[in-house]
C-alpha cells in the first residue's frame, strides 16, 4: 500500500516507541487515543530498569516480605527491575542480545518477556482502535534492534502482518522506511526519532504562545 499524507492522518496507528524508556501508543484521525504510560513513565511494559505496570499485590507483598520503605520499593521499581532485573545483565539491549547469543539463558528470558508485552499491547490497541492500518517502531530498540521487530510481527501474523526480514535487517543505525511486504495487510514502518528536536519545538511554541519571546 501507498499513502499520501492527508490519507495518512485518518489512518488507524500504533506507534512503539521502544528504548531504555519505552511506551506504546494508539493514535486515530491523528489523535492519541491511548498510551501504555500511567501517572509516571513507570507503567506499561517492562524497560531497561523500570518494571512496567504490575498487580498492586506485588509491590504490598515485596514490601511485607523484605521490610522495605517506599524509597527502597521506589528504587526497585524505577531501578532495579525490567529488563536489568530479569537478565541480571544491565539496561543496555545490547549488552542483553549479545549475553542472550552467548547462551544466556535469563537474557533470552527478559527478551521473551518484552516480545510478549508489546505484542499485548498492540493487540489491545488494535481493539480499541477498532482495526489497524499502521505499525511504527521507533526508539533506540525499535529503530536499532531488528530481531526484536522481527520477533514481535512474526507473532502478529494472524493480523496480517508479513514483513520482509531482509529489509527489516538493513533498516538500523539511523535508517528509516518501510518493513513491510506489499501483500501485508497493515504498513510496517521503522520511523528515527528525534526527540530533542521535538522538546525544542514544543518549548519554542508553548513560549510564543504565552507571549514570552
Amino acid at each position: 500500500m501507498r499513502h499520501n499524507t492527508k490519507k495518512f492522518r485518518r489512518f488507524k496507528i500504533i506507534s512503539c516507541h521502544l528504548g531504555n524508556g519505552s511506551s506504546i501508543t494508539a493514535v486515530k484521525n491523528s489523535k492519541a487515543v491511548e498510551t501504555s504510560m500511567g501517572l509516571s513513565p513507570l507503567g506499561g511494559i517492562m524497560m531497561g530498569t523500570r518494571s512496567g505496570s504490575l498487580d498492586p499485590s506485588v509491590i504490598l507483598r515485596i514490601a511485607e516480605l523484605d521490610s522495605l520503605n517506599l524509597d527502597e520499593i521506589n528504587k526497585i521499581l524505577n531501578k532495579q527491575s525490567g529488563l536489568l532485573g530479569i537478565s541480571g545483565v544491565g539496561s543496555d539491549d545490547r549488552e542483553i542480545l549479545k549475553a542472550e547469543n552467548n547462551g544466556n539463558e535469563l537474557a533470552k528470558l527478559s527478551h521473551e518477556m518484552m516480545v510478549y508485552q508489546i505484542v499485548q499491547y498492540i493487540g489491545a490497541y488494535t481493539a480499541v482502535l477498532q482495526g489497524l492500518d499502521v505499525l511504527i517502531f521507533t526508539g533506540g530498540i525499535g529503530e536499532n534492534q531488528w530481531v526484536h521487530r522481527e520477533n514481535i510481527c512474526k507473532n502478529l501474523s494472524f493480523m496480517g502482518i508479513e514483513i520482509d526480514d531482509e529489509l527489516n535487517k538493513t533498516m538500523v543505525s539511523g535508517k528509516g522506511g518501510r518493513i513491510s511486504k506489499k501483500e501485508s495487510k497493515i504498513d510496517v514502518f521503522v520511523i528515527p526519532t528525534n526527540e530533542e528536536l521535538s522538546i525544542a519545538r514544543d518549548t519554542l511554541e508553548l513560549l510564543k504562545n504565552n507571549n514570552l519571546i
